[in-house]
């Protein structure tokens, strides 16, 4: 069965209809186990075998069926394993009985608050085990609590084993100008006048939601400790528990002076009651060797800012690109108008010689806020007046992708005619760049589990891959590359340019090449993102902020999330023996949509083309052309792509 979500098309800005498989980012919900899971489980079941007892186990959000399985081959009697998402369950009964468990073990595809206990319930008897999974970054964000608290009032015994049996949820304060500066909107300099943000959003405590990062890659030298790691609670699974609405206090003692601008915590559980089987969270730098500590992305650390003032610039150097181009496009008389969400640009753009400002800088009167989008506005909208420079950072708070960025082109296309003759377009172009990496450590969230723990699981892997067949497979996902490191095997490299200066083009822009290898490793895919021409000289990147190491190490933007192409499987690199990365992009302007392939058939001729240019001058035009090498014209005429066989050279 298939579905139809509706989404705001976040290049073009169109509500628009997408079908969906049922399964499709299911696989999102599918958290892998460990070893402690297992030397837990059986702790657990020797405990109850210990007092004579017979087995029976509850699983909670059995996903795979994987730690039923655990249960019953460590000795377990029954296992009722309960799975809310149907594809998932479904999975699970393929897995338990292609593994020979299914006479000992029930899948139960319920939420766990419905299931009920009976001769004519889903489970005849209460459980004496309580086994689940439920946690997130911030522990029991996942609802873990009202599950909890249910299965204890409803589905198991008084005294049951629990695994985990025990977590602890620990914090520390720490001085960071590095992370303090992601939380808060500072004062910043333009032309020697201060720009302050209003009281109210200084003094805002920010979301309710946590900011969750991979605290492994914020290195030590870019925070200072205040104080030593606190203890904030800890909450026992074996025992009843309550989801109403708790307070904890907790004072942090001061060790040193600073600073209190941030907390970072995470947390451990405790798979038995005397704590001898520890999973943590903790970042690697707490570990004696951090090169020993496990990767993990379905759980990683948190942030929380403190409501404290501090004057440092959100990124200095990167505000004075912008005002740097600015300054190079106005003059006394020009009109502007600003397309990006939240952006301070207009306000800069007033300080370096605009009419109006943001009353909360107490410049009234200096910038209008029109209520509008980009194709709603009308010459009244602007006073008449025509738009002497058009700018934007250009950022979207609906944007996922690099490219969603493109949407400043839309509303460009949509301003044509409200556009001075030579109007100054800031940024100008855009262009979007490419490299072939070999991750660290995410290279795992795509890897297939085949075997796990001696059991086998790769009707989960199918299930998965049927899902990313369906749609993600065929396109990038974002990630914020500054939290997972990888070395690039390729150069960067320019893919596709698009011209700000004109208007959207009604024909889809293609880009076809190859990225070569430089260097040897495993390659996982490609890392994408865009960098934003806003002058001739000035230009900013959302991927890479620097230059690449002789090793292929690269830093990042924190800014902005970048792009990554999953290979179905790495393919190994000798580097430099030739060997390359074919790729062929596809800018849709209908649609806003880059469709890219990489290592197809079709970005393997693109790139046979480049390596032997047989170039011809057209009898009908006298334009320089290009034909396909003769070995591939026949595949060309073959799919139907004769319009392949001569590409316009510029």
């Amino acid at each position: 069965m298939k579905t139809f979500c509706g989404r705001a098309n976040p290049t073009t800005g169109a509500l628009e209809w997408v079908e969906e498989s049922e399964e499709y980012d299911y696989h999102q919900e599918i958290a892998r186990q460990n070893q402690k899971y297992y030397e837990g489980i059986r702790a657990a079941v020797a405990r109850v075998k210990d007092r004579g007892e017979k087995a029976v186990v509850l699983d909670i959000g059995t996903g795979t069926g994987l730690l039923s399985m655990m249960a019953l081959t460590a000795g377990a009697d029954f296992c009722y394993a309960v799975e809310v998402f149907k594809p998932m369950a479904e999975a699970a009964k393929c897995i338990v009985e292609k593994n020979g468990f299914s006479e000992r073990m029930k899948i139960i595809n319920k939420h766990s608050t419905e299931v009920t206990v009976g001769p004519d319930g889903d489970m005849q008897t209460r459980a004496n085990i309580l086994v689940t999974e439920l946690f997130d970054t911030e522990l029991i964000g996942e609802g873990a609590l009202p599950s909890y608290e249910h299965a204890h009032q409803n589905l198991v015994q008084e005294g049951c084993e629990a695994v985990p049996h025990r977590a602890t949820v620990y914090s520390q304060l720490v001085e960071s100008e590095l992370l303090w500066s992601w939380g808060q909107l500072q004062p910043v300099e333009v032309e020697g006048a201060r720009l302050v943000p209003p009281p109210e959003v200084t003094h805002c405590a920010g979301a309710h939601s946590v900011c969750d990062i991979q605290l492994s890659q914020i290195l030590p030298q870019h925070f200072t400790p205040l104080g030593p790691l606190c203890t904030m609670f800890s909450v026992d699974f074996s025992k009843p528990v309550s989801s109403t609405p708790q307070f904890h206090t907790t004072r942090f003692p001061a060790r040193a002076s600073g600073k209190a601008q941030v907390v970072l915590s995470w947390w451990d559980i405790d798979m038995d009651p005397q704590g001898s089987i520890v999973c943590t969270m903790a970042p690697s730098w707490t570990y004696p060797q951090p090169e020993a500590a496990p990767w993990r992305d379905h759980w990683m650390q948190s942030v929380y800012f403190l409501p404290t003032e501090r004057s440092v610039l959100n990124d200095g150097r990167r505000t004075e690109s912008y005002v740097s181009a600015l300054r190079s496009v106005l003059d006394a008389d020009s009109v502007c108008l600003g397309v990006s969400d939240g952006s301070l640009l207009p306000v800069f753009a007033h300080m370096l010689g605009a009419k109006k400002v943001l009353e909360a800088n107490s410049m009234k009167g200096g910038v209008e806020l029109l209520e509008a989008r980009a194709d709603q506005l009308s010459s009244s909208d602007l006073g008449g007046q025509q738009i002497s420079v058009l700018l934007g950072e250009p950022y979207f708070s609906t944007s996922l992708l690099p490219w969603h960025g493109l949407f400043f082109w839309y509303c460009r296309t949509a301003l044509a005619k409200l556009l001075r003759p030579g109007a100054a377009i800031l940024p100008r172009s855009a262009t979007l760049h490419a490299a072939a990496v070999e991750f660290q450590d995410l290279w795992r969230i795509r890897a297939p589990c085949g075997t796990c723990e001696g059991f086998d699981v790769s009707p989960m892997d199918q299930m998965v891959q049927r899902s990313l067949d369906f749609r993600e497979s065929r396109e990038a996902e974002p990630h914020p590359l500054w939290e997972y490191p990888c070395r690039t095997l390729t150069p960067p490299t320019l893919v596709m340019t698009f011209d700000f200066t004109q208007c959207v083009p009604e024909q889809p822009i293609n880009a076809q090449g190859s990225l070569p290898f430089t260097r040897s490793g495993c390659c996982h895919g490609v890392a994408l993102w865009m960098e934003y021409q806003l002058t001739d000289e000035v230009t900013i990147s959302t991927g890479l902020s620097g230059a690449v190491g002789e090793q292929g190490a690269c830093e990042w933007s924190r800014h902005r999330k970048q792009g990554v192409y999953f290979f179905p499987s790495p393919r190994q690199s000798a580097g430099g023996n030739g060997d390359s990365v074919p790729y062929s992009f596809t800018f849709e302007p209908s649609s806003g949509d880059i469709k890219m392939e990489f290592n197809g058939w079709l970005a393997r001729m693109w790139a046979a083309i480049t390596a032997e240019r047989i170039t011809q001058i057209s009898p009908v035009t006298g334009s320089s052309r290009m034909s396909l090498p003769p070995g591939l014209r026949t595949r060309a005429t073959s799919a139907s792509v004769s319009e392949l066989w001569t590409h316009e050279l510029s």
